[in-house]
């Protein structure tokens, strides 16, 4: 399915619009496969524990290569809908592997993306948005995505730490579900979301049987550059990937990425 101008009102009405099916089974089971079996990943992915403990592992990057992830992120159909959404050439800041695990995935505590990208990264504008692709679905049962509905046009809210994840002022977040609806993200594999870089957003753990894999790829508006951040893609208009990844040799990710290293506590 394509992005259409209902989409795009609905994003800036409620922060967040998910498209069913934007990519086929076929598309999102082979990068699932791939995702499984790439010992690169599994060596460059970290635990990111909550506040009670469990851990949600991650793999995240800042380089696009030629990589079979890196034609998701480039693929025309994203790339013209965060055009229409943003307003201009977009550049991608980060993609990254999300892993919840069967019966210890954790949960991600309410946060706003643009809390950590204008706090630790220098952007000034909030001309951001992530883009999550199920690669299994995302039910309430393994921890799906939860979105305040509208919270975008809150702002920027306050950020401190939870566990080891940076999490939003509690007193705003719940002034914010008084008023404001809560939508539970669910997802098969294929559908699409895109979100608001100022929308309240957490998930809770998967305590379920199943595993919830997803890849989200965050794009910022090239001319919002940042002052902080060194990675030249996060300002670097990208190059719209027109192929069928069907029929493209499936490459996995390189050391070239830049990976993301945790730092040790």
């Amino acid at each position: 399915m394509l992005f259409t101008q209902e989409h795009l009102e609905a994003y800036h009405r409620d922060g967040y619009v998910i498209v069913r099916q934007f990519f086929s089974k076929e598309e999102v089971d082979l990068l699932y496969r791939l995702a499984v079996e790439d010992d690169l990943l599994a060596k460059k992915s970290y635990d990111r524990t909550d506040a009670s403990g469990l851990k949600t592992k991650l793999a995240l990057w800042y380089t696009l290569d030629d990589s079979l992830y890196s034609k998701f992120a480039r693929s025309a159909r994203i790339i013209q809908a965060t055009r229409q959404i943003l307003g201009g050439p977009v550049a991608h800041y980060h993609s990254k592997l999300m892993q919840k695990e069967p019966r210890s995935g954790g949960a991600w505590e309410w946060h706003q993306d643009y809390g950590y990208w204008y706090k630790n990264n220098g952007f000034l504008f909030p001309d951001m948005l992530s883009v999550i692709t199920s690669l299994t679905p995302a039910t309430k049962e393994n921890g799906c995505l939860q979105m305040i509905r509208g919270s975008h046009k809150m702002g920027r809210v306050e950020h401190g730490f939870s566990g080891e994840q940076v999490g939003a002022d509690m007193e705003k977040v719940n002034e914010a579900l008084k008023i404001m609806p809560l939508d539970y993200v669910e997802m098969e594999a294929g559908d699409t979301a895109f979100f608001h870089c100022n929308t309240l957003h957490a998930s809770a753990a998967n305590l379920s049987e199943h595993p919830r894999w997803s890849i989200i790829t965050a794009y910022n508006l090239a001319s919002n550059k940042p002052y902080k951040d060194v990675h030249e893609s996060s300002y670097t208009p990208i190059q719209p990937f027109e192929g069928d990844l069907l029929k493209e040799e499936v490459l996995s990710i390189s050391e070239t990425a830049d990976f993301l290293v945790k730092k040790p506590n």
